[in-house]
């Protein structure tokens, strides 16, 4: 049955039918909603609206729609805001349908549980051989190595989850049937898919092969990453910034243990003793505007930063967004291990 029936009822119903099923979600959100014949959502009813019911002294056998309220809140499907997500969330609204353009329920988010609910979908690469973690990925394909007591990219799609992501890709390759056989069987109510890149095609050439988007802003990430990025944060700076791309990026330092030369040809200038250099590095993961992603050549080797680079050739806005929580590539042993350690902390 499907987890959101429990919040569903009927406008024929009388508002003691109501109450049956009120009592019937015990110690859950004392939440339902109210559809017409159509299936389309006509109102919303709590404890509250039906206590105020009778105080008015209207009879238990009285249509539902008595005691409804007309003016619910609600997320309409192409129309998600952030803004009025947070604010929804401050005036603490709990459960928050999400309808089609027929007022049909699609989904019902708890938002104690979301973090967001963000309008992207999500495309996991998880194709790689993870050649430096041998012997391990030789029949284990990287992405199913668990940290702590889970594969790593669990961590990736629940945050992903967590966020209102609900339509997400995994392009495999390497040993894919254990990938797929896994999100087959521990993702069954999700709209998880696997899909196959025929030959390797670098970090981003088998996003070719994702059939369908329903947003559009696509989200693209390596599937081994164990990070606490705020992807509501991230969408929020890239559209706040209008970009075309936004590059996820984490702080890199580079200390030089000797004094460095300041030249202008042989003559020196001036010495800097021992200084660091700051910079960013690429965190594997982008925000895209889907219509952007037909400029990927098909059935060709192309990375990510191929793609970078093709998009500011062509006078795209490319921008940066520095995460400022944990970021690992899960991709030599000390990675790993680091990671076992981390998520024992959490």
């Amino acid at each position: 049955m499907d987890a959101n029936s429990k919040y569903i009822i009927d406008e024929s119903l009388n508002i003691g039918e109501a109450l049956v099923s009120l009592n019937q979600l015990s110690n859950d959100i004392l939440t339902l909603f109210v559809v017409d014949g159509q299936g389309r959502m006509v109102g919303s009813l709590t404890d509250g609206d039906i206590r105020r019911c009778l105080i008015n002294g209207v009879k238990l056998d009285a249509p539902v729609s008595m005691a409804m309220n007309r003016n619910f809140h609600y997320l309409q499907y192409g129309n998600i805001s952030i803004d009025e997500i947070k604010t929804l969330k401050s005036k603490k609204i709990v459960l928050l349908p999400y309808l089609d353009c027929d007022r049909r329920i699609i989904k019902i988010y708890n938002l104690q549980k979301q973090k967001s609910i963000l309008p992207v979908d999500a495309v996991l690469m998880a194709g790689g051989k993870g050649l430096r973690l041998r012997p391990l990925t030789e029949t284990v394909p990287k992405p199913l190595l668990k940290v702590g007591n889970k594969p790593i990219i669990d961590y990736n799609i629940d945050r992903l989850i967590e966020y209102g992501v609900d339509h997400i890709s995994i392009t495999v390759n390497y040993l894919k049937e254990q990938i797929e056989s896994y999100i087959a069987e521990s993702r069954v109510d999700s709209n998880i898919c696997c899909v196959r890149e025929p030959q390797y095609l670098g970090t981003i050439g088998s996003i070719r092969f994702v059939e369908h988007f329903h947003h559009d802003t696509v989200l693209v990430m390596n599937s081994d990453l164990f990070t606490n990025i705020n992807y509501e944060d991230f969408f929020s700076h890239f559209s706040e910034h209008q970009a075309d791309m936004s590059v996820a990026a984490v702080p890199y330092s580079v200390s030089v243990p000797y004094g460095i030369f300041d030249l202008e040809g042989r003559e020196i200038k001036g010495i800097k003793e021992k200084p660091t250099f700051n910079y960013y590095a690429n965190a594997g993961i982008y925000l895209i505007k889907k219509d952007l992603l037909k400029l990927i050549p098909s059935n060709t080797f192309f990375d990510a930063t191929d793609f970078l680079n093709l998009l500011i050739s062509k006078g795209y806005k490319v921008i940066r967004y520095p995460i400022t929580g944990y970021w690992l590539d899960i991709g030599k042993f000390e990675d790993f291990d680091k990671a076992q350690e981390l998520v024992n902390h959490l």
